[in-house]
């Protein structure tokens, strides 16, 4: 549990504080005056003044803010640097900006674990990389490590001979695997399973891995790759769900937290991995159209931009309410998807 909340308290500060950087750094460039850079919501524990901004750590670690002036021009006290009074262009890149580091975080971080970690690839070799607790191998006693020389009598030479070999036999069928440990040939009789989703026979076993440690070059590479593949799969899996109108595998706080302590549990590097994917999520979603998010935004600056001049007050307040009641309708479906994943597994 402990492990869980501190993940989650590391994955999305770490994704609020880039994301909240990118409007930061690019209301400074664009000569915008930012009175506060928070980490965090709630009372300051901790706070420092340095020139015009304050910087605080508050005691809530979910979260942060940019405090820039302007953003109501009803309150605006900076003047011709109040976020209200500089250029379309201005706007549009500061709220861009934090869609754009929520992306190109993967991309860190995908590089870096290339790059330091290395890239586990399947090993074509016919040895035991897991054995699954409970399932058939596991039963008839092979262990991790274990290599496979025969089956039934027929020579194994590789992983996917093995793979061919097992997936084919009929319900109850009983293998004579001959396999070698530590210099010792031994034989076990395993009874594959079949596994009506894979449509084919297992033992529950999974192949080793091969490491390998790719260059600087080579990561960048392979990390552009990786984003590039992943981006795809995103839109094309929230595409859809708009058509499948299946709002039935949107996971709310609840269920990211658990998948959270899930890939903790798993290591460092997983939760990395998560991290960027989920980066990857909240960087699509927020150039979602909808009011109250940053491309709902962006899309009342194109209408400000072909008009010439701001829409009304009371308009914007209307568009805000509208998209903070899409959002909470959002958040209530995908919350009760994680309750219902809770209860009912």
């Amino acid at each position: 549990m402990i492990l869980t909340i501190v993940a989650a308290i590391f994955v999305f500060g770490l994704l609020v504080l880039v994301h909240e950087l990118g409007h930061f750094v690019t209301a400074k460039f664009t000569g915008m005056r930012v009175d506060e850079f928070a980490i965090g919501f709630g009372p300051k524990i901790f706070s420092r003044k340095s020139g015009e901004t304050e910087y605080s750590i508050r005691a809530v670690p979910l979260g942060g803010f940019n405090d820039i002036a302007g953003m109501d021009p009803s309150t605006n006290t900076a003047g011709s640097r109040g976020y209200c009074e500089r250029p379309i262009k201005s706007r549009m890149l500061v709220i861009l900006a934090g869609s754009a580091m929520n992306l190109l975080l993967p991309l860190i971080l995908f590089f870096g674990i290339f790059f330091f970690d290395g890239v586990a690839m399947p090993s074509d070799e016919p040895i035991l990389g897991t054995v699954l607790e409970g399932k058939a191998a596991d039963l008839a006693g092979l262990k991790d490590g274990d290599r496979i020389l025969s089956v039934d009598g027929e020579k194994i030479e590789s992983w996917t001979a093995f793979v061919d070999r097992v997936k084919n036999v009929g319900e109850g069928t009983q293998l004579s695997i001959e396999f070698e440990r530590d210099g010792q040939i031994s034989t076990a009789i395993v009874e594959p399973t079949y596994d009506s989703q894979a449509k084919k026979s297992l033992v529950g076993v999974m192949s080793s891995v091969t490491t390998t440690h790719p260059g600087f070059v080579e990561s960048a590479q392979m990390a552009i790759e990786k984003e590039v593949a992943v981006f795809k799969m995103m839109v094309t899996g929230i595409a859809d769900l708009f058509r499948r109108h299946d709002s039935s595998e949107l996971a709310g706080p609840i269920g990211i937290v658990q998948m959270t302590g899930q890939f903790a549990q798993a290591g460092f590097v997983p939760l990395l991995n998560f991290a960027a994917f989920l980066s990857m999520n909240l960087g699509i979603l927020n150039l979602f159209p909808i009011p109250a998010l940053d491309g709902g935004h962006f899309v009342v600056l194109l209408i400000e931009a072909v008009r010439g001049k701001p829409m009304g007050e009371q308009a914007l307040i209307n568009i805000q309410k509208v998209g903070i009641a899409l959002i909470l309708l959002l958040m209530i479906i995908a919350t009760k998807n994680d309750i219902v994943r809770v209860i009912w597994g």
